[in-house]
């Protein structure tokens, strides 16, 4: 969850009174936040740098507030105080309007086709007639760090750009050129640099640097220029020192660039809709419109307005209260969504402003009732049904494998679910063509790449990270692996595995083959072609050729154990033979 942090008394100030700690904590679990800490500026500074560094600070009291990672409009103190000021019923949620504007030409940015390369989208929108104090600067730079961090994805989803208006001339042009064509002074520098230059010069900066690899590969980089060729910005990486807001900015011109479309324009409304309550006209947004280079001309920001209609029986069966239709409406209206009834009172229909782009379905309005009620508020109940808890048939089989198998001198581990394709695929002598393996799309390290497939690869590798241990070693796990399978709407499906290794100057292919044993008699399946279980004589490549069998239960093949191949053990850097038993438990039941 984000933690938004604002000075206690700017806070009062804005809520029109002054709480205690208890009932301002108490106000906060009332509408569905926490307040995690009450701290200064001094302490935060001696915690991080030590208190010689601290000298000077402020000890202004400040509220560390933790709000959900959907509730982009409380991230900052006048969206926070704003919707807490409407569940108090102390003000009504605001109307906010996108117009033309009142005099002149609508501005317009351009998107040339090169941009499609690097980063295709933008929108755009004005600020007319702000009135900046030093504390509503500081918010408005802190908002967009924040949502840079959260929805924008550290900029790499969507980059935004504030401008001094007062200072360019449209319209706009958004392109993208190659990083040694560009060249401009960037934001707080004293003379011009390249593109180029630019990646060189902030790789060591600690804010800009992780921002650096979004577009220094790219053949080219996005470029903003107004008319008169003055640069904007360079998204992701920074704005033109030329147009940067000061106190005595009094026109805003607001920029998104991105990847994703949908996250700029919820981006872009959750900014204006903050900020406007500071314009000449509060809550009234200048429109820009986006020329795209197909032609197709917007107008943003959007700051959309839409309707849901539930019925007030489903949301307090959902809750498990008994509210009035009435009291359902007032109970939304306090969470900023204007309700009202309609259907004979069956239904209520709300109103999701642009400040909520998280309210999809239903149960997300459902949700909002149910912190306006108050959690602590719904009545304790028996269900209205009468069951009997137990395991599943599959938990309480393997619970009980788990303790005879141990009892048979093995020890438990318990592996990663995640591995690398090398590590069910090269290491065990496979090609990763042949298994229905089920891939991470977008894997963080070289580790996990995909959902393992069988339990084998990893206990190998715990032996390997334990072989200076004392011999033998006996390890087992009992856990689930997932494969590809058209059975399953999903495409995959968990299958619940055992495995054990023995390890030693010897295989022990007689120790494996006893537990297996072992297992066959605690389950009851008799030593039977017919209607039992027996071995069959097999070929698997991470097993020693001609050393290998194949476990038959009820006709059906459920498992494999052998000794392990030289190269496999190899591999996975252990020096003396191993003998290995996998199977699958689910047949057994």
């Amino acid at each position: 969850m984000p933690t938004v942090g604002v000075k206690r008394d700017l806070l009062f100030e804005a809520l029109g009174r002054v709480y205690s700690e208890e009932e301002f904590e108490e106000l906060c679990f009332d509408y569905g936040l926490e307040l995690d800490e009450v701290t200064s500026e001094k302490t935060m500074l001696e915690k991080e740098q030590g208190s010689e560094k601290a000298e000077g600070a402020s000890d202004v009291i400040i509220y560390k507030i933790d709000v959900p990672a959907n509730r982009y409009d409380l991230l900052c103190i006048e969206g926070l105080t704003r919707a807490l000021l409407v569940f108090l019923r102390k003000l009504e949620a605001p109307r906010y309007k996108s117009i033309p504007p009142a005099e002149g030409k609508m501005h317009k940015l351009v998107i040339q086709p090169a941009t499609a390369q690097v980063r295709p989208f933008a929108v755009a929108a004005i600020l007319r007639n702000v009135a900046f104090t030093q504390e509503r600067y500081n918010s408005f730079i802190d908002l967009q760090d924040k949502l840079h961090q959260n929805i924008c994805r550290k900029r790499s989803l969507v980059a935004i750009g504030t401008h001094d208006l007062d200072t360019i001339q449209g319209p706009f042009r958004y392109n993208a050129e190659p990083p040694n064509e560009i060249k401009f002074k960037p934001l707080n520098q004293t003379k011009e640099y390249t593109a180029a230059e630019q990646m060189e010069l902030y790789s060591g900066d600690s804010h800009l640097k992780a921002y650096l690899p979004i577009i220094r590969d790219k053949p080219v980089y996005p470029i903003i220029y107004d008319s008169n060729n003055v640069v904007l910005s360079m998204p992701p990486i920074i704005n033109g020192d030329h147009t940067k807001i000061k106190l005595s900015t009094t026109n805003v011109f607001i920029e998104c660039t991105a990847t994703d479309l949908n996250k700029a324009t919820i981006v872009l409304d959750t900014l204006v809709t903050m900020f406007s309550q500071y314009c000449a006209e509060p809550y009234i947004i200048e429109q820009v419109e986006v020329v795209y280079p197909d032609g197709k001309s917007l107008v943003y920001p959007e700051l959309k307005y839409w309707h849901q209609e539930i019925p007030v029986e489903l949301i307090n069966k959902r809750i498990g209260i008994q509210e009035s239709p009435e009291k359902v409406a007032e109970l939304l209206t306090k969470m900023c969504l204007t309700s009202e009834l309609v259907k004979s009172n069956k239904m209520v229909k709300v109103e999701i402003p642009p400040t909520r782009p998280h309210v999809i379905h239903a149960c997300d309005v459902i949700e909002d009732v149910a912190v306006a009620h108050g959690f602590n508020n719904i009545t304790e109940r028996f269900p209205p049904v009468s069951t009997i808890g137990n395991q599943y048939p599959v938990n309480k089989l393997t619970d009980l494998l788990r303790i005879d198998v141990s009892a048979a001198g093995f020890t438990e581990v318990l592996t990663f679910a995640l591995c690398s394709r090398e590590d069910v695929a090269d290491k065990m002598r496979h090609k990763i063509e042949d298994i229905p393996a089920v891939h991470i799309a977008n894997p963080k390290t070289a580790e996990f790449q995909i959902a393992r497939t069988a339990l084998l690869p990893g206990v190998l590798k715990t032996l390997s990270c334990n072989r200076k241990m004392p011999l033998p070693m006996k390890l087992f796990e009992i856990s689930d692996i997932v494969f590809q399978t058209n059975e399953k709407d999903v495409g995959s499906k968990n299958e619940r595995h055992l495995c054990a290794v023995h390890y030693n100057k010897s295989p022990g292919f007689e120790v494996i083959h006893g537990l297996l044993d072992r297992i066959m008699q605690l389950l009851q399946v008799p030593f039977s072609k017919e209607d039992g279980y027996y071995l069959k004589a097999s070929e698997d490549p991470t097993f020693f050729e001609g050393r290998c069998a194949e476990l038959v239960v009820y006709g059906k093949a459920v498992g494999t154990f052998g000794v392990i191949h030289p190269e496999v053990l190899s591999k996975f850097e252990l020096p003396n033979p191993c003998a290995a038993l996998e199977m699958n438990l689910e047949a057994f039941l």
